[in-house]
């Protein structure tokens, strides 16, 4: 009897998985949806990390006030368009590389677009050069000064921007941050451990660099002909940065000499900077932009009359009225450090406006790409003459003065 009950039994099975078979499943790609864990995580991130009350900054109203529109207004020299530096600390590359490109333009008439990557590679180097060279006392950062491209230049050379972009596959802005974090780490460590083997530090350095920013080239080929970056840049570009000044103007040390622009982005104390009085500083970059020479210019960005909006950098009245900008009130902001040594930009053109002239700036900073004429900025004289500390021109645009220095 059991026999024929088990039979039946599977005789039904049999005829069950006959009539319909078994269905099967498939798979299919869905996006993850949000479900309750992440209300808790929201939670304890808000409780966590509380939303802070945004904090208002002073700023210069504009309303109603005569200020250039446009870069068209201005009378302006050859440069190539800005390009953005990214999140990078290499503005002093960025604008005087765009300095040499229009000087390469002046003086032979080429239009060239250079490397600014390929001289903050070496820059970097030669920063942790000068680290061990220290046992560690000089700083390593992404800033420096107009004049250490001079000085890269001199040892290394220059190449087109084409052969040493600096970005790596699919990268759209340069960013150096996660870059210089290991090339920190790492020197740390050598501190720490007293790994003072330059030859080896420098391999080190350079494998981070070669990761982050791609191999420098060792040669170019322009026109069918092969050169070095020296080579590219006596024979080529024929630039004679001995040609190029940087000039100063502080109380803090005597004028009519050379002295160290005393700012910790000029790391390597170069003492090559001509100090002049400040009515002299203003007038050489006036005769320069309006003799068509352009100038490497740095100072101070974070005013309350310095605004991405506008694009317009205007001392306000209610910081220091037009006739009280003197080489005091310079003096006393840098002193005090409200005027600090932040940014290096291109000084391209002018316009009289109202009695005033205004500067045509180009800019590889991000606010200046905020709005309007991208990469532009328009800096009234006043604040060249109380934030701008120094710039580099070429020697011609200084050669009055030359004679009023004692060695």
């Amino acid at each position: 009897m059991k026999s024929l009950i088990s039979l039946l039994a599977f005789l039904i099975l049999l005829s069950v998985s006959i009539i319909k078979p078994q269905e099967k499943n498939k798979g299919v790609f869905a996006e993850p949806k949000p479900g309750f864990y992440q209300e808790i995580k929201k939670g304890i991130d808000e409780f966590n990390n509380p939303t802070k009350e945004k904090k208002k900054s002073f700023k210069l109203d504009f309303t109603g006030m005569n200020y250039p529109q446009s870069k068209e207004e201005f009378k302006y020299f050859w440069h190539n368009d800005p390009v953005s530096q990214g999140q990078t600390g290499t503005c002093w590359s960025f604008s005087t590389t765009s300095f040499f490109e229009s000087e390469v333009y002046r003086l032979t008439g080429k239009k060239v677009v250079l490397s600014p990557i390929f001289t903050a590679y070496w820059e970097y180097v030669e920063k942790v050069k000068e680290f061990v060279c220290t046992r560690g006392k000089s700083i390593v950062e992404e800033g420096s000064e107009a004049n250490a491209v001079t000085r890269i230049y001199k040892i290394y050379g220059a190449v087109p921007a084409t052969v040493c972009p600096g970005l790596l596959p699919g990268q759209q802005y340069h960013d150096h941050s996660d870059m210089v974090k290991e090339i920190q780490a790492y020197l740390q460590n050598v501190k720490t451990t007293n790994a003072w083997n330059e030859d080896e530090v420098v391999a080190v350095t350079k494998s981070i660099l070669n990761h982050y920013l791609g191999v420098p080239p060792t040669e170019v080929v322009v026109d069918g002909k092969k050169y070095t970056p020296k080579e590219y840049l006596n024979n080529y570009l024929k630039l004679n940065v001995d040609d190029y000044v940087d000039v100063l103007s502080y109380m803090q040390q005597p004028y009519w000499k050379q002295v160290e622009y005393e700012v910790p982005d000029n790391w390597w104390h170069n003492k090559d900077y001509y100090n002049v009085p400040l009515d002299d500083f203003m007038n050489v970059v006036k005769n320069a932009i309006k003799n068509g020479y352009t100038l490497a210019i740095g100072g101070d960005v974070s005013e309350a009359g310095y605004d991405s909006w506008t694009k317009c950098a205007i001392v306000p009245t209610f910081d220091i009225p037009t006739e009280y900008i003197d080489e005091n009130s310079r003096q006393f902001r840098f002193s005090n450090e409200t005027t600090t040594d932040d940014h290096g930009i291109h000084l391209i053109g002018y316009e009289e406006l109202d009695g005033k002239t205004w500067f045509l700036i180009k800019d590889s900073g991000a606010g200046s790409r905020n709005t309007g004429d991208k990469g532009y900025y328009f800096y009234h004289e006043d604040y060249v003459k109380l934030k701008i500390m120094d710039f580099m021109v070429h020697k011609d645009m200084f050669k009055d003065y030359f004679s009023k220095f004692s060695q």
